[in-house]
């Protein structure tokens, strides 16, 4: 005799939303299976917490992540785990998974990082740019411009992140770009609330970046990403 199954709670015992709540807003996103499927599901489940459709502080429910990717709870529940490990998923006892909520000091020590290795990659790439790069350059700033003008904060955060990983990919330095990528994703997740009110400012310093750039200036090219990284790290803490 079949059973009616009650609606899945848009909110879990916290009063916090869950991921049906987040998710029951928008399309289906069935994931693609040529690579090991628990990559995938892992990959599918980080984009949704870094571009904050699923929120900090969200309750995550197996079976919802598992109706909305299209896939069994088992790379569900595998990817939480990586999730937790790495840090963007709290496995709390008797009450499941949430995203985690990032503290102040976690940004500091990240975005710290941060401008330490990106203050070096202006520098290098200041050295070596040529006109192609600098015009390269200057595209993806207008991207960034666009999506401004448009208020399309996942567009600012993309446009942010394409013209910083062009910056480091000018260095020629393997090792530095490697050391960068390790923490874009998180850099990524935390410029996602400032990306609208920190988007004038930003964008007018990235400017500056690629004038100071083009003119091989590498002293003034260091001391405006340092300025700029720094400026990021103040929005974060001044956030609403």
């Amino acid at each position: 005799m079949s059973q009616t199954v009650s609606p899945l709670p848009e909110r879990g015992p916290t009063g916090r939303r869950t991921a049906k709540g987040s998710l029951s807003g928008n399309s289906p996103k069935r994931v693609e299976r040529p690579a090991p499927l628990r990559q995938v599901v892992y990959d599918a489940l980080a984009e949704l917490i870094i571009n904050r459709t699923l929120e900090p502080g969200q309750h995550l429910v197996e079976a919802d992540l598992a109706e909305y990717l299209g896939v069994s709870r088992q790379p569900v529940r595998e990817a939480l785990q990586r999730l937790q490990t790495e840090g963007w998923v709290d496995l709390r006892p008797a009450q499941g998974a949430f995203v985690h909520m990032p503290t102040d000091e976690e940004a500091d020590q990240l975005l710290g990082v941060r401008a330490v290795l990106e203050t070096h990659s202006a520098r290098l790439a200041a050295a070596g740019a040529t006109e192609e790069h600098v015009a390269r350059l200057w595209e993806l700033q207008n991207a960034g411009v666009e999506a401004l003008a448009a208020d399309d904060a996942e567009g600012l955060v993309t446009a942010n992140a394409d013209l910083h990983s062009y910056v480091t990919e000018l260095t020629g330095n393997a090792v530095l770009a490697e050391l960068i990528a390790l923490v874009d994703r998180r850099v990524r997740w935390y410029y996602t609330p400032i990306a609208r009110p920190r988007g004038h400012d930003a964008w007018h310093e990235h400017a500056e970046l690629i004038e100071a750039i083009a003119a091989k200036d590498t002293g003034k090219a260091e001391k405006i990403m340092a300025q700029h990284t720094e400026r990021t790290r103040q929005a974060f803490h001044e956030r609403p």
